[in-house]
């Protein structure tokens, strides 16, 4: 089976007529990396980096069939409640692994699978028009919190439970209505779910939510829809064993974080840009995004120490962002990195007609396709990006397949890790996310949180 491939060449100075990293520089990370994978197995064995052992768990999968399979599986809707970790890797898994329009399709063109929601926010203007549209009867909730006290994600619970026990006054036909996916023995939920008998699947305690995408998380949501989720995590497992290797050059997730941490302490390149090329990779930039900015980026170092580093990571889509924001790549600042994401091959394609062949401006387009067109588009900006100066590498999936995705997101969360180690910051913990949560239980009313205060608004700063 072919597997990802990661072309680095334009963040190398000989490309780039002197700027980005010079290659002996990278060269000399080799022995520094050989640490960082040894410190990485460590944490691997001591049960520290749970989502490393998540691509094994034939037991959880096993659980999942199981779900599926039941009558749960008879649903014409399933609705994901959930918000960051807990909505953003199955939001990836739903665009990438799905047809277009996923939702909107008939139950037919689905194969008989049911549609798929995420409601990843609390904005009333999406939750209330859903659940009122939505047929309650035949639709299944799957509640995703590993602690259960998720604010965001316990109010669109208890909405929809008031909503389904309002058309389903029957204890057992309500239950049938809801998932729990939460931790294994401890939280609301799980103790929910024991005194109302509701099915309930674990995410381990060792697995944070911006890694829990191959948990019970991401895979029930993609099993209920029919994504193969066994090929899923056999790409996960590929790549894990291929990052395992402590030599720098064989590992892509090492040299993807080595590269990406020189670009920002070394060449003045605090920003990573992600660039899909094509839509249904977009949602894994998204995804990217949470996963670099709450992994790296932290006020203490593991000594305690005041450090505030973490790059900034932006999601960008190609071509549609050649048109907005990529004057500002190739001749603003020199403080971005480019990752590109591609397709070795468009499994859905279409044709340009070969028409007005008299006219240049259109005559050149026919005969080729749009995905020639959008790998073209992809290959120009790479580039002209280069021309200019500007680092970027690009990550070819050979096909939008769940073996692929699966190796795309196993590399990217070892590379999270290993830039961790190399900032010298944990890159498991979220200290920076708590404040926010206390003041909002404070202003929402929790008992225990009386003490929050805010300022009021000045006047002298409000422009009416």
């Amino acid at each position: 089976m072919d597997r990802l491939t990661f072309d680095y060449g334009n963040m190398m100075a000989p490309r780039l007529s002197g700027r980005g990293i010079d290659p002996a520089r990278l060269d000399a990370m080799a022995d520094r990396f050989s640490g960082v994978v040894r410190q990485v197995e460590r944490q691997r064995e001591d049960g520290t980096l749970g989502f490393l052992s998540l691509p094994y768990e034939t037991q959880l999968v096993d659980q999942i069939r199981k779900f599926a399979d039941s009558p749960a599986s008879l649903f014409e809707d399933v609705v994901v409640l959930g918000i960051g970790g807990s909505a953003l890797g199955t939001i990836a898994l739903r665009d990438a692994l799905l047809p277009a329009g996923w939702n909107t399709l008939s139950a037919d063109a689905r194969n008989e699978e049911p549609r798929l929601h995420v409601l990843d926010n609390v904005d009333p203007r999406t939750i209330g028009p859903l659940l009122d549209r939505l047929d309650l009867s035949t639709a299944l909730f799957d509640v995703v919190s590993k602690s259960g006290t998720t604010a965001e994600t316990m109010s669109q619970f208890l909405i929809v439970r008031d909503r389904l026990r309002a058309v389903l006054p029957d204890e057992e036909a309500y239950r049938r209505h809801l998932v729990f996916t939460t931790d294994p023995d401890n939280g609301v939920l799980r103790d929910l779910a024991r005194k109302e008998k509701i099915a309930a699947l674990p995410v381990p305690p060792n697995v944070g939510g911006r890694y829990s995408v191959l948990s019970a998380v991401g895979l029930l949501p993609a099993a209920l829809v029919g994504i193969d989720i066994e090929a899923l995590l056999a790409g996960a497992r590929a790549m894990d064993q291929r990052c395992r290797s402590d030599v720098l050059a064989e590992n892509p997730a090492g040299l993807f974080a080595a590269l990406q941490w020189l670009a920002h302490t070394e060449a003045g390149a605090p920003i990573h840009v992600m660039m899909a090329y094509g839509d249904a990779l977009y949602s894994i930039a998204d995804w990217f995004r949470q996963l670099w900015a709450e992994s790296l980026g932290k006020q203490k170092d593991l000594d305690g120490a005041d450090v505030f580093v973490g790059p900034t990571p932006v999601k960008a889509l190609g071509t549609t962002d050649q048109h907005s924001q990529v004057q500002l790549y190739v001749e603003g600042p020199f403080d971005k990195t480019f990752t590109f994401l591609r397709l070795g091959e468009h499994t859905v394609d279409v044709p340009i007609p070969e028409i007005y062949g008299d006219i240049d401006a259109l005559a050149y387009l026919g005969g080729h396709t749009l995905g020639q067109l959008l790998d073209a588009e992809q290959r120009a900006t790479a580039a002209a990006l280069a021309r200019h100066g500007r680092m970027n590498m690009t990550i070819e999936l050979p096909a939008l397949t769940p073996h692929a995705v699966g190796e795309l997101l196993m590399m990217l969360e070892i590379a999270a890790v290993y830039m961790g180690a190399l900032y010298g910051i944990d890159p498991l913990n979220q200290p920076g996310v708590e404040l926010g949560k206390r003041l909002t239980y404070g202003l929402m009313g929790r008992s225990g949180y009386e003490d929050t205060e805010l300022p009021d608004a000045d006047p002298r700063w409000i422009s009416r």
